[in-house]
């Protein structure tokens, strides 16, 4: 995002000789001004900020599309089925795996440094596990992953865990009581509560499809015992809501298909309280006493000897016995509520039978990156995303938005905000085999900034309070309980003993009072802008009562100017040139940090569209994201214009995009809307240009034809009469990008076709 003028604001003069006022020629013009100080007495004066910027679009200085990074070092040759995690402090580490062509499974320790973009082997020592691949390993504490199974050189399946520090490089094995669970490869791992999940995978001599959902206390070192859940390999697994999430892979018939699954996970004592070691469980084979099996650990380094990739397998290390024997008995049906949901089908949800899909979770969504392969076209490439609270489907970018042609990825890993991604892959034309160039399957990286695309990351949900609805909570979070009791301070006289001590006013809408501001009242100025004054003919709003402290703490631009003893600080007394919704929202926010749905605040997402453009004017991220995250959740065909027109105002291109793509593809229903006939000239002609040169409206017969009503091929749905179709010469719409509610069921478009059981 561009930011703002970054002329120090400390560079004004603030001396107490008086300069003659230059008076703009509207109060939406920005000209020049000179500095004026103020005299004590001119205490009754309004500080004025200046308006928005002139609505027309301005390009942002830089490119949304992630770059691919090239990197440096001893980079992993063909490693397949390895562990890859990225472990704070920029360091990526990966773990195990086997080399594509020569089939030796290494137990190797790498270190990728995302600031030098250089790969290391990891000096290691402790009691080194042995080689493995299809495990999984898991950030436990921020300085220790946690490996667990796999399959070894031999194909025997492990179920063994392990621990690395990543600040010592040292490896141990926690003392584990409980019953082990069979050795698997290729199963999920999610961590909650000091509980590592294990769920599905592959065991035995015929590779049978595991069904099994354990947990390991971590806080015991002692396992819990086994149930039934959801038979999957490959796939992903993650806890939010209180609940144990399924997604993707393969099933017991060999199947990617389009089902979520879920275990409540509250509620119940299986998984509230530690596991409890009986009789029964002390007699299983499989159980584990308090000592371990494994022999104990040298301190001593390992040995390293050249192979063909540069780097042998260290075979010779310390091994575990695995534990392999299938219990008789099958497993009781896990607690608590088991549920799945599976997407028929979605113009949104990618096709999981194609493309190499990586699944990660962020801020209560799952993201579905479908990168390119021999199986999909990079043009068929996209994000999606799916929300865990809605079950609803959006296409948040297309494959060449993201994906440059000509690349093949192979690991994706994610930082424990949920905030950015890192794709590690190579070119996908490499020389293969021995007598040439390996293909570097992790020797390429492609980092992913997720709040780009509205993500707010991994954060905790707030307890909402009875002001704010459900689905306000889901748009966005609700203000904390310190929040909920500044809310209460928020715009309230001084007369009422509420402290407040300065304020503000905005331009009047209808219905607010029709105050006038001071003459020749000092002009509050942006970031590298000088002051100004207010011409005496502007309409205000009713006053906004704020206090000077929560606006020093939360909004840096002001206490920029304030602590510059600029006219505020003398006059007590703000106007902002914004609509009064829009500016009683943003003051709002500064005491909540929320601009969830309110009745009193944030309620259209006009006015949130109007915060957006405050956000970028001010340098806020926090509340452009929060806006960003809410526009595209919500985008409607009642706001599309406007929220295209303001994403472009803010320099958020993908938001704008995005709309630019809804406007296009609901073109008949968006025309008919308020928004739509709110719009400047200037902005109806670029919104008109949006669509292809070659493009034309199609409607009647001809959308028909195509497949456009009911869902074809452009998934319009409704009537021709009610709305056509814009199409280019490729006969390609704009992206859709899903409804809201409302026009879900009505134009039945986007209805996942979800089966409930």
């Amino acid at each position: 995002m561009t930011q703002p003028p970054s002329t120090p604001i400390t560079s004004l003069s603030t001396s107490r000789s008086h300069t003659t006022p230059h008076f703009p020629a509207a109060p939406h013009q920005r000209s020049p001004f000179t500095v004026a100080s103020l005299s004590s007495g001119s205490s009754n004066n309004t500080f004025l900020m200046p308006a928005s910027p002139i609505k027309g679009r301005r390009t942002s200085g830089t490119s949304a599309k992630p770059k691919v990074l090239r990197s440096t070092g001893q980079r992993p040759a063909c490693l397949v089925n390895a562990s890859v995690t990225y472990c704070g402090d920029d360091q990526i580490y990966a773990f195990g795996g086997f080399d594509q062509y020569t089939d030796e499974v290494y137990n190797h320790v790498l270190r990728l440094d995302l600031n030098r973009l250089q790969w290391s082997l990891v000096d290691n020592y402790g009691d080194i596990p042995g080689v493995r691949m299809g495990h999984t390993a898991t950030l436990y504490q921020g300085d220790k992953l946690l490996i667990y199974g796999g399959e070894n050189e031999h194909r025997t399946y492990l179920s063994d865990l392990v621990m690395f520090d990543l600040k010592t490089a040292y490896w141990t094995q926690p003392p584990i009581t409980g019953p082990v669970p069979k050795g698997r490869a290729r199963h999920a791992a999610a961590l909650y509560d000091d509980k590592l999940f294990i769920v599905g995978g592959v065991t035995g001599h015929s590779n049978s499809v595991l069904t099994d959902v354990c947990y390991l206390d971590l806080k015991r070192w002692t396992w819990s015992r086994t149930w039934s859940f959801v038979g999957r390999f490959d796939h992903s697994a993650w806890v939010w809501g209180e609940r144990l999430w399924v997604f993707g892979g393969l099933g017991e018939d060999m199947d990617r298909g389009g089902d979520i699954w879920w275990l409540d996970l509250k509620g119940s004592p299986s998984f509230d309280s530690p596991p409890s070691i009986g009789h029964a469980d002390r007699n299983d084979p499989n159980w584990r006493g308090s000592t371990s099996s494994r022999p104990g650990y040298t301190s001593a380094p390992p040995s390293y000897t050249a192979g063909g990739s540069g780097y042998a397998a260290n075979s010779s290390s310390v091994q575990v016995n695995p534990s392999t024997s299938v219990r008789a008995s099958h497993a009781s049906v896990a607690p608590g509520a088991i549920s799945s949901v599976n997407f028929v089908h979605s113009s949104s949800m990618p096709s999981q039978a194609s493309g190499s899909h990586f699944h990660v979770y962020s801020s209560g969504t799952v993201l579905d990156f479908v990168t390119p392969a021999s199986t999909i076209r990079t043009g068929d490439c996209c994000l999606a995303s799916l929300e865990l609270e809605s079950l609803r489907w959006q296409k948040l970018a297309e494959g060449p938005e993201i994906f440059d042609a000509g690349y093949r990825w192979h690991y994706c890993t994610m930082n424990e905000d949920g905030t950015k991604a890192w794709l590690l892959g190579c070119v996908a034309d490499h020389p293969n085999g021995p007598n040439g160039l390996y293909e570097e399957y992790l020797g390429d990286v492609l980092p992913i900034d997720l709040r780009k695309f509205g993500l707010l990351g991994s954060e905790e949900p707030r307890v909402s309070s009875d002001k704010f609805s459900a689905s306000a909570a889901k748009a966005n979070l609700p203000p904390s309980p310190l929040g909920i009791d500044l809310a209460h301070l928020f715009d309230v006289s001084p007369d009422s003993s509420s402290g407040a001590d300065f304020t503000v006013t905005a331009e009047r809408e209808d219905g607010d009072g029709d105050e006038q501001v001071d003459p020749g009242s000092p002009v509050l100025p942006r970031r590298g802008q000088e002051v100004s004054w207010c011409p005496a003919s502007s309409s205000i709003s009713p006053p906004i009562h704020v206090h000077k402290l929560i606006l020093l703490a939360r909004w840096p631009h002001f206490s920029r100017l304030y602590s510059s003893q600029m006219a505020e600080f003398h006059t007590k007394k703000m106007h902002i040139p914004e609509p009064y919704s829009v500016v009683r929202a943003f003051l709002y926010y500064l005491y909540t940090d929320s601009i969830a749905q309110h009745p009193s605040y944030c309620e259209s997402l006009t006015q949130v569209a109007g915060l957006l453009v405050m956000a970028n004017i001010y340098d806020m991220p926090r509340l452009r994201l929060l806006c960003v995250n809410r526009l595209h959740k919500e985008l409607d065909v009642e706001h599309a214009a406007v929220i295209w027109e303001r994403a472009g105002m803010a320099n958020e291109e993908w938001l704008r995009r995005r709309a630019a793509g809804f406007c296009l593809t609901h073109w008949g229903r968006l025309v008919r809307t308020n928004g739509f006939r709110a719009l400047s000239r200037g902005s109806l002609m670029e919104l008109c240009e949006e669509v292809d040169t070659e493009g034309r409206v199609v409607g009647g017969e001809e959308l028909e034809a195509v497949g456009g009503l009911g869902g074809g091929r452009y998934g319009m749905g409704g009537f021709a009469r009610d709305g056509g179709l814009l199409v280019g010469q490729k006969g390609r719409t704009g992206t859709n990008v899903g409804q809201d509610g409302d026009e879900l069921e009505a134009e039945g478009e986007d209805d996942e076709g979800m089966e409930m059981t």
